[in-house]
């Protein structure tokens, strides 16, 4: 299959995407249906939207509920004009998507009770509808939202009616509501469509907050501070937000016009709400959502926000003699900060010098399928998660992980006109040994124009400076908005590079994907690929000399009446190519043709299967320091030669994953990854089997646990003999003592067993590797490890942290033998920040 064929067989499995799914599932008989008695009240049901108020605590009075003004619309029944309905309520499905915001003069007290006689004017936000997993109905559960505003905040009243009494509400730490039922007020300040602040809480007020670009998931790494409190009662829960307008970004005018958007998590059924009556096939989520108007005056005062931080720290580690002891080397504490500054409404600057990386936990463990590409891990640091999603770039061109020891950094994001601008400056500290003498000094530059209605272009410069040496890579991207249905996504990119008085220029990255969405049948077209010399240290690339391609149409059904809640069934057609055969138009080394099908249950339950189907050719590059050790007869060497690779190995293989739904103290996942595989320690075929188990149980609402099992099993095809092993088992389990104090003790075992390698495809003679000091055997290897880490937080707000914690490393010669682990080495350390706000 040459490039041209590749792309013949993509367009006719394009043109079967486009014709109409089949019927046949979606009359599939009726399947644990409930009885019509037993129908929970959704939110068009008088019982649920005029619910009995519970009984008020002293001093305090329920939210007071909001009849429903008329009867549901329906296809004989059409929905009312705005202009005959109250004008303070707001129905998400009739229509009534442009809130005018009441001003208010009265003070509000976030404690959960909306009691105050300011919420009498308050603007009602009703009407939800159905988001996840089936769209284009009434809500199951029903939710009332107020908004009102006065010179220095915005305020949200929440009632959320939960008829089947299951309230899923823990004490949790920030951020970590998932599992719970909450509600998102989802902000588009700038009202462009494109980008939007998140604020949450559970029923006991729990925050979790974050950005949400259009298109990508919620990046909870940004903090925001705000206010919030909510409480559980007899229909379900209520909740009060109070946002600051010093916590947010906003347009330069007097008059506002802000996006909204209100998603409810209902966890008893695993169900997501929306007030607007938002479709999931839509290809822009924000571009649903509703508006604020009205929002005159606001006022931010100065905003200047100073954050000192000390840190201490000291490590232990064996004495060198006598061999019994153990030292340990406390270094003097650090000091170090970082300074904000509110330059205008929708722009800031910051500046930080020792910026303290905050890891009080270890990255959690992660198993390499393929050797080939390397693994990334989520940034942690306040100062750059600051305004991180004006520094976001496709293919993670900014990576700011690659800064490992910051002296000092000063960055200027925000939104200026039409252009979101994200420029920082930052040095690094001195490199390890043997990468010169000089600290890295790194310049990041990053700005998108809005284009259109929800289009966008970008551009991208990054600059890396240590001594004589440099990388610079400079990029240009887009989204487009094709008419109702399609996107396009487009990326350009070239590095320029000197290393060691060699430069290259012009080494290219591309990126090119064409996406349809649809409620029944949608498809993505992706065409990227890397040059060998592509280099970027500023960005994280995985694997580079390389070209890809994946076409992919999709089809979904939604079953009435049956167990099945959703039906989507996704076959892929993929291949990839070294750089220099794909410019030649030759065959693809890797060839897939696979397939996923996912299933959503009523209930919450969850089931994908995976299917793969492919064929690898022999990746020469990652063989080049293996030798063959020639025997004869008699087991003696004879010779020792270059290894030389099966041309092309084939795979076929089955994932199935299972997902619980949350119950009131559980959940949990299970995935298990089954077949015919590469075996990469050897090139040559092997079965598999990786398995994957994890849990949540919360006994109470103050304590969580979390436990998680990975193990990575490589047989032999030739003879069921266990070639690798690799068990990562991992438990974390914090205690909640109060909402800004928790203790937390984490857990990881991290065992590897390694058989002696041979040449297992053809002659299955020892492997020898080729090493500096000559040819080493590819002997049998085990070890195992242990890692765990104690932490006492105190956190009343993001900046002011009292942080405690001890972590210790524990190795061992064996797999699985913890009880003759050995330390190796451990730490104590200590923080302390806090956020002073101008």
């Amino acid at each position: 299959m040459n490039v041209r064929n590749f792309w013949m067989v993509a367009l006719a499995l394009a043109g079967v995407a486009t014709l109409t799914p089949p019927r046949a599932l979606a009359q599939s008989p009726p399947a644990l249906a409930p009885a019509a008695d037993a129908a929970p009240p959704t939110d068009e049901s008088a019982p649920s939207e005029a619910a009995p108020a519970p009984a008020a605590g002293p001093g305090t009075a329920p939210i007071p509920t909001v009849e429903a003004p008329h009867p549901p619309a329906t296809a004989s029944t059409p929905a009312p004009p705005p202009s005959q309905r109250p004008a303070t309520v707001y129905h998400g499905r009739m229509g009534d998507l442009e809130v005018t915001v009441p001003r208010i003069e009265a003070d509000i007290d976030i404690d959960g009770a909306a009691d105050e006689p300011a919420w009498a004017d308050a603007a009602i936000l009703t009407g939800f509808s159905q988001y996840d997993p089936v769209d284009g109905s009434p809500a199951a559960d029903s939710t009332e939202v107020r908004v009102v505003y006065d010179d220095y905040a915005i305020y949200f009243a929440v009632k959320a009616f939960e008829p089947n009494g299951r309230v899923v509400a823990t004490l949790a730490d920030r951020d970590r509501i998932d599992g719970n039922d909450h509600v998102q007020i989802i902000l588009d300040t700038f009202n462009d469509r494109r980008r939007a602040l998140v604020f949450s809480s559970n029923a006991l007020g729990i925050q979790s907050d974050g950005t949400l670009a259009d298109g990508a998931d919620t990046d909870l790494s940004p903090d925001f501070i705000y206010e919030s409190h909510g409480r559980l009662t007899p229909d379900g829960y209520e909740i009060e937000m109070r946002v600051p307008f010093k916590s947010i970004r906003y347009q330069q005018s007097e008059a506002q016009v802000w996006g909204i958007q209100v998603v409810r998590k209902v966890m008893h059924s695993g169900y997501t709400q929306t007030w607007t009556a938002a479709e999931r096939s839509a290809p822009s989520f924000l571009g649903q959502s509703g508006t604020l108007v009205g929002l005159t005056g606001l006022r931010r005062g100065l905003v200047l926000d100073v954050n000192p931080v000390m840190t201490a720290r000291a490590d232990g580690a064996p004495q060198a003699s006598p061999a019994t002891g153990w030292d340990y080397d406390a270094e003097s504490p650090e000091f170090g900060g970082t300074l904000r500054w509110g330059v205008t409404p929708n722009a800031s600057l910051s500046a930080t010098v020792n910026p303290d990386f905050s890891q009080v936990e270890a990255d959690v463990g992660q198993v390499i399928y393929d050797p080939r590409s390397a693994v990334s891990f989520p940034e942690k640091r306040p100062f750059f998660l600051e305004a991180s999603e004006n520094f976001e770039v496709p293919n993670s061109l900014i990576y700011t992980r690659r800064l490992v020891q910051p002296e000092g950094a000063a960055k200027l994001s925000g939104k200026m006109g039409e252009f979101n601008v994200g420029l920082l400056s930052a040095i690094d500290g001195p490199p390890d040994l043997g990468e010169g003498d000089d600290s890295p000094l790194f310049n990041l530059v990053r700005l998108r124009r809005d284009v259109g209605p929800q289009s966008n272009v970008g551009v991208v410069y990054t600059d890396w400076i240590q001594g004589s040496d440099y990388n610079r890579v400079m990029g240009l991207d887009t989204r487009l908005l094709l008419g109702e249905r399609w996107v396009f996504n487009g990326q350009v990119a070239s590095s320029f590079s000197r290393f060691g008085g060699e430069g290259s220029s012009w080494k290219p990255l591309f990126d090119f994907s064409l996406s349809q969405s649809g409620r029944d049948r949608g498809m993505n077209l992706v065409v990227e690929g890397r040059h060998p010399e592509f280099v970027t240290r500023s960005g994280f690339v995985p694997r580079t000399g390389i070209a890809h391609a994946n076409f992919s149409p999709r089809w979904s059904w939604y079953p009435e009446n049956s167990l099945f809640e959703s039906i989507s069934f996704t076959p892929q057609l993929d291949g990839t190519w070294v750089w220099d055969r794909f410019l030649d138009g030759t065959f693809p080394d890797d060839i897939k043709v696979n397939s996923s099908t996912n299933l959503r249950l009523r209930g919450g339950w969850g089931l994908t299967l995976y299917h793969w189907s492919e064929s690898f050719s022999y990746p020469d590059y990652l063989y080049t320091n293996y030798f063959i050790e020639r025997r004869d007869e008699a087991g003696e060497p004879t010779d020792t030669v270059p290894y030389v690779g099966t041309d092309r190995l084939t795979n076929l293989g089955l994932m199935v994953a299972v997902n619980t739904p949350q119950w009131n103290r559980f959940s949990g996942r299970v995935q298990v990854i089954g077949g015919q595989d590469d075996n990469f320690d050897e090139w040559s075929s092997a079965w598999i089997l990786y398995t994957t188990i994890e849990a949540n149980w919360n006994p109470t609402d103050q304590i969580r646990m979390n436990g998680r099992f990975l193990e990575q099993r490589v047989h032999r095809k030739t003879d069921g003999s266990l070639v690798r092993l690799r068990t990562i088992p991992r438990v974390k389990l914090e205690y909640q003592v109060s909402r800004p104090i928790f203790l937390r003790f984490v857990g990881q075992y991290d065992g590897l067993k390694v058989d002696a390698l041979r040449d297992d495809s053809r002659t299955g003679d020892p492997i020898l590797i080729r090493t500096p000091d000559g040819f080493r055997p590819a002997v049998a290897s085990e070890r195992g490890g242990f890692r765990m880490d104690w932490l006492f937080s105190y956190q009343p707000n993001p900046g002011t942290v009292f942080f405690a914690g001890y972590g210790s490393s524990l190795d061992g010669d064996e797999l699985w033998r913890p009880n003759e682990l050995t330390r190796t080495s451990d730490g104590f350390f200590l923080k302390v920040s806090y956020l002073l706000r101008m």
